[in-house]
């Protein structure tokens, strides 16, 4: 069908009275109509989902309940799909003999299975995962070492080295305040008036600034890792009766990032010396941005860029990792190459993974090119229900390949020794991929136009790279990480909807990155930003010295009685404007969204 089917709008009496002629068996010539541009519709619309649209199928197999990329929730589905049929088996076309599955699957098989209890206090935090948390220690008011024991009267009592535990939870806003009432008095001759005074430790602590550095860390935290917009934050806070204005809000986050970007650019820095750096792009609007964009269409000859993206960057430096992330017009592969002119000259060509999308490699940079094995997979995966058998051993194939990559992990092998080992064990299984996908088009088992066919293309144009992790010590398998670090960004752009100006974005992208980078590197980003404003002007002597896995030990040699142990709370002088040499009409602009 390549025609567009004509469609038949009808009332709801139309309908329900349809209906009542289909259940009594008396349908007319019309209803018989109606039926017909029905079914032509719908399969109009699978037709053009087959042919041109991938996204939007996976749309519609969302909605009509398939959620996993699982082989063995792919495999379920198909059978359940088909159940006059015989069960779909493994792989009926696996030229080789081992069953693959996803190492995620043998994990579920292996633990907590249908016949199996959970293990005792699963799913419990213990009291050390309380890192935030305020803890006193309570003595036993009736003991002392040495004493003897009140049961056997015999034996004498000493103290454990690991002491009982009671977690008290309490619900707070997110940001508390104090209201400090000072009383006055007024005399009623010459008019003077005394007023007490603030406790010293919090004027000293305050210096006249109403919010404290944990307000500041707290609004950054909801605002940038948790994707609140500050409209959703200002009505909490008035909600729970300590109400903040949205400007002020953003004013607030604003100041805490003057006194802490330098961590950020230090980041930068660290990040462009990896071995491995992953990116992708995401969508990202900026208002001033669109509105630039406008005016260069009116105005320009040429083709004008008008996407906008935040690009996330993960890199991999020894055993940390980097998150990074940068929006604005440019793709991610040029915010790659921007961050590669950091790298020192000593260094090899880093490692690139990312999908075979042209925007995301730099095009002066000397890389190590890796392509995503996960977005090759999920071509065939879309497919699946139209192609099962083929689609099937394919999925099997990358799941032998992703064991074969969680085995190396679990034995913790060093990156020479997977590489030996991927050699031996998926090896011989790409081999029999390869003439398996060649096979489908020489043999003319596959149309090449079809979607399955595309997606076998993909495979093949891309060999290479995505095969790269069979001869280049250290090569990542996917770009999960990465993945996994954007879904910050659509968690802010899934409630903020768009940045109002670039400064607003800059801000953005800073906190995001200080944020992640805390959670990969298991720090908690709350203590971290807090400890980065209290010290600014240590920060913005020695940013590397301020960095998610060494500011504690900063902080132990900042402590009273070491050298150089004065904690300053700001920078000397005025303010320091953010780095990206922004105007000063953008660096004062209100961003509150």
């Amino acid at each position: 069908m390549n025609q567009i089917p004509q469609v038949k709008k009808i009332s709801l009496e139309e309908k329900t009275a349809l209906l009542d002629r289909l259940e009594r068996n008396v349908l007319t010539h019309e209803d018989c109509e109606i039926i017909r541009h029905l079914f032509d519709t719908i399969e109009f619309i699978i037709e053009m989902v087959n042919r041109k649209n991938a996204q939007l199928k996976t749309l519609l197999k969302r909605i009509l309940g398939i959620k996993s990329e699982k082989s063995k929730k792919i495999r379920d589905n198909l059978n359940s799909n088909n159940p006059s049929e015989e069960p779909i088996p493994a792989s009926e076309n696996t030229p080789h003999e081992t069953k693959a599955e996803d190492p995620t699957d043998n994990a579920e098989a292996s633990s907590n299975g249908p016949n199996e209890e959970k293990p005792k206090g699963h799913g419990r935090i213990g009291a050390d995962a309380h890192t935030g948390a305020k803890k006193i220690f309570i003595p036993m008011p009736t003991f002392k070492p040495g004493d003897r024991c009140p049961e056997c009267l015999r034996g004498k009592v000493y103290p454990q080295s690991k002491p009982g535990v009671f977690i008290s939870i309490e619900g707070q806003a997110p940001m508390g305040a104090t209201v400090w009432q000072l009383e006055k008095y007024r005399c009623n001759l010459c008019g003077m008036i005394f007023s007490a005074e603030v406790p010293e430790d919090v004027a000293l602590n305050s210096k006249g600034n109403k919010f404290d550095p944990q307000a500041k860390s707290m609004i950054a935290i909801l605002r940038y890792g948790g994707g609140f917009p500050l409209n959703r934050i200002g009505e909490l806070q008035k909600s729970l009766g300590i109400p903040t204005p949205v400007s002020t809000l953003w004013e607030k986050a604003e100041e805490a990032g003057d006194k802490i970007y330098p961590a950020y650019e230090e980041l930068k820095r660290q990040a462009a010396q990896g071995t491995i750096i992953h990116n992708d792009d995401t969508g990202m609007k900026i208002l001033s941005v669109m509105k630039e964009i406008g005016e260069e269409i009116k105005t320009a000859e040429g083709k004008t860029r008008t996407g906008m993206f935040t690009t996330g960057i993960v890199s991999v430096v020894e055993d940390r990792k980097i998150a990074l992330f940068f929006t604005g017009r440019r793709h991610a592969g040029e915010n790659f190459a921007d961050l590669l002119e950091k790298r020192a000259p000593d260094r090899d060509p880093p490692i690139q993974m990312c999908d075979a999308k042209s925007g995301n490699t730099p095009k002066d940079a000397e890389v190590v090119s890796c392509y995503c094995n996960t977005h090759a997979r999920r071509n065939f995966v879309n497919v699946a229900e139209d192609f099962p058998d083929q689609c099937l051993y394919v999925i099997d194939v990358f799941g032998k390949i992703c064991q074969n990559d969680a085995l190396a992990r679990e034995r913790q092998m060093s990156p020479d020794e997977r590489l030996q080992y991927h050699r031996e064990k998926s090896g011989p299984t790409l081999e029999s991929f390869h003439a398996w996908l060649n096979d489908q088009f020489d043999k003319k088992q596959v149309e090449p136009n079809s979607s399955l066919g595309k997606a076998i293309a993909y495979v093949l144009n891309h060999w290479k790279e995505l095969t790269r992790f069979l001869h280049v010590s250290g090569a990542p398998l996917d770009n999960n990480i990465c993945e996994r670090a954007l879904k910050k960004v659509i968690l802010h752009r899934k409630n903020s909807l768009f940045y109002k100006t670039e400064h607003g974005a800059y801000v953005g992208d800073m906190f995001m990155s200080l944020i992640h980078t805390c959670n990969l590197a298991g720090e908690n980003p709350f203590d971290y930003l807090t400890n980065l404003q209290t010290h600014s002007s240590h920060v913005f002597k020695n940013p590397e010295k301020w960095l998610p896995w060494n500011y504690r030990n900063t902080l132990t040699e900042l402590a009273p009685g070491r050298p150089g142990s004065q904690s300053e709370q700001t920078t000397q002088g005025a303010p320091v404007p953010l780095a990206g040499s922004l105007p000063p009409s953008g660096y004062a602009q209100a961003e509150p969204i």
